[in-house]
């Protein structure tokens, strides 16, 4: 086998995008040819150029930007398809898995999709993905999720994201964050990495601030990331949160948007404060476990599986949940005998569970079988 084809949906570098850059380096040395299609404009069609990946144009609007129809999506992968002519099709999300199972499986191109997030899909959907010759779910929480929805189980296999442990890595802090925002150079900083967006629930963060603030007046706050959705729920949810910043914790929030330093900021926090109200395997949550930087995480969809109980190597709260969270955060900002412990802790749970040179044995193994069948 040779020729891989992976689908992209969006020209961003969300956590799906970053988990198949991670990879591609290794797919290549175990010698098959990935290129991949997704929207012309963006990061990811400029990192693609930049590593000498071949980025193949699909886009997935017209000329006028709106959305073309499945029917027409489909048509389109399927002129690709003939084209291309790929050994393997390799969907990189539960949407690409459902828009390309009918396809692949009219062509017979051998297929696989990623299932990166846990969501509710209607039986058509559920129906489509059973299409791909196999299922690839980030974490065992949303292959039990899945499969309880329909899935087929014999299909549907874990395979969990790697990280790479030479980038990111412990490191001492050297306080250009501090210097960059024009901050006290003692002054904590609690980070926050994600899409601005209802599911990373970074008002719930907000809300604990407030809390916080009581005993910590100068603790500043890092929100690392966009909004994509342009539905009105999500801008008013953006609205907000940038509403909450100029209360009375005014000059303590730091909105930094997409940042290609992640991580370099990781070693300048305090602690990172997960707020997510799903989480099939947060891929920040990877990065800063390798990074050895102390974690609150909500215990929700695969954060479990990334921090076990027994491993004592982060602190997992209810999600929506602003007072428990506070009270952790302020737990930990007293104490930071312990941020030291979580922190080598989790960098040791990263060495032990999640190298990506792991993972990337895993998906090869993966693409062979699915050629092979």
């Amino acid at each position: 086998m040779a020729g891989l084809l992976l689908l992209c949906e969006y020209g961003t570098l969300g956590g799906e995008e970053q988990s198949m850059l991670s990879t591609l380096a290794g797919v290549e040395k175990a010698g098959l040819a990935p290129a991949v299609a997704a929207p012309p404009q963006g990061p990811l069609a400029e990192i693609l150029h930049a590593r000498g990946v071949e980025a193949i144009s699909f886009d997935f609007c017209d000329r006028d930007r709106n959305r073309l129809r499945q029917g027409q999506l489909r048509e389109k992968l399927a002129g690709l398809l003939r084209r291309r002519r790929p050994d393997l099709l390799h969907a990189n999300s539960l949407s690409m898995g459902r828009l390309s199972g009918p396809v692949a499986a009219e062509l017979g191109v051998p297929s696989l999709a990623h299932l990166r997030d846990i969501v509710k899909i209607s039986r058509r959907a559920i129906n489509d993905l059973n299409r791909h010759r196999r299922l690839l779910a980030v974490s065992e929480a949303t292959r039990t999720f899945h499969v309880g929805e329909g899935l087929s189980a014999e299909k549907t296999h874990v395979l969990l994201n790697g990280v790479d442990l030479g980038k990111f890595r412990p490191r001492p802090a050297t306080g250009y964050l501090h210097h960059e925002l024009g901050i006290p150079a003692a002054a904590p900083l609690i980070g926050n990495i994600g899409q601005i967006g209802l599911r990373k629930a970074q008002d719930i963060l907000a809300n604990a601030a407030v809390v916080v603030a009581k005993g910590f007046p100068d603790v500043h706050y890092i929100f690392v990331g966009e909004r994509f959705s342009e539905k009105d729920e999500s801008r008013r949810f953006e609205s907000d949160l940038r509403a909450a910043a100029t209360g009375a914790l005014a000059g303590r929030f730091h909105f930094l948007g997409f940042r290609n330093d992640v991580d370099k900021l990781l070693n300048e926090m305090t602690l990172l404060a997960h707020t997510a109200r799903q989480e099939p395997l947060g891929r920040v949550l990877l990065e800063s476990a390798a990074s050895g930087v102390a974690v609150i995480a909500t215990d929700v969809g695969g954060t479990r599986e990334i921090f076990p109980p027994a491993a004592e190597s982060a602190r997992l709260v209810p999600p929506d949940d602003p007072e428990t969270l506070a009270a952790a955060i302020a737990d930990l900002l007293g104490n930071g005998p312990q941020r030291t412990r979580l922190g080598d802790a989790a960098r040791r749970r990263a060495e032990e569970a999640f190298p990506v040179q792991r993972a990337v044995a895993g998906l090869v193994e993966h693409y062979w079988d699915v050629s092979r069948a």
